[in-house]
């Protein structure tokens, strides 16, 4: 078998709270491929968010290792991982995180002006046409419609070309047309730029669209379907 592009090894994460320590995840371990599409899904309050959080060195375990290619995430500081982050990863989440102050435009180049990328404008401009809003530049959030803030908060986690993609419901927020818009788009780039990708999803119709779908209960794993 190939060496994976990420793994989880012994990964458990638990919290502190008022009643006591509560167990988020316990003893998970996940071998994802270059390339490869995974669906992580799974009743609420499963642990499926705080996974993909652990994945992004949003969060760190309480025990176990990450490994994305060759780096232990799980064990770089703050700052290295913020940078890990910037370089490597890009993150979509449920509720957009646009600003709402700044243009489609000017929150699509957040990220390249973060890495002091050159041609910011152009690039960022490129990702809103790929995602169908080149008209929508000088637009703010507010102006926008929710499939249309998603696809703004799309452009703006792959125009650095991120080698993974984690993606929190990307579509649970939306109707099934826009919906079905932003998962067209999503594997799309995702096939463009040749990345690995990782989604949190209560869809079906988005789940069966990756290439293993890892069902996740009560903090642990259950078992996987293989779709292609």
């Amino acid at each position: 078998m190939p060496n994976p592009f990420l793994e989880l090894s012994n990964i458990n994460l638990s919290l502190k709270s008022k009643a006591g320590l509560i167990k988020i995840l316990n003893d998970v371990n996940l071998r994802v491929l270059q390339g490869e599409a995974v669906a992580l899904v799974g009743p609420s309050g499963s642990g499926k968010s705080s996974l993909l959080m652990l994945m992004g060195g949003l969060e760190r375990p309480s025990t176990g290792q990450i490994h994305i290619l060759n780096y232990e995430i799980s064990k770089l500081s703050q700052s290295a991982m913020t940078n890990f982050r910037r370089d490597m990863i890009g993150v979509i989440f449920q509720s957009f995180h646009l600003i709402p102050t700044m243009t489609a435009l000017e929150n699509v180049m957040i990220p390249l002006e973060i890495m002091k990328s050159n041609n910011i404008f152009e690039k960022s401009k490129e990702s809103l046409r790929k995602v169908g809003l080149i008209d929508r530049t000088s637009h703010y959030p507010g102006e926008l419609s929710g499939g249309e803030q998603q696809r703004v908060a799309l452009a703006r986690a792959l125009v650095t070309k991120p080698k993974l993609i984690l993606a929190d419901e990307p579509t649970g927020n939306l109707d099934k047309d826009s919906g079905d818009i932003v998962t067209n788009l999503l594997f799309e780039l995702k096939d463009e730029v040749g990345s690995t990708m990782v989604i949190v999803t209560h869809s079906e119709e988005l789940a069966s669209k990756c290439d293993r779908k890892i069902f996740i209960n009560d903090g642990q794993l259950t078992n996987e379907s293989i779709f292609r």
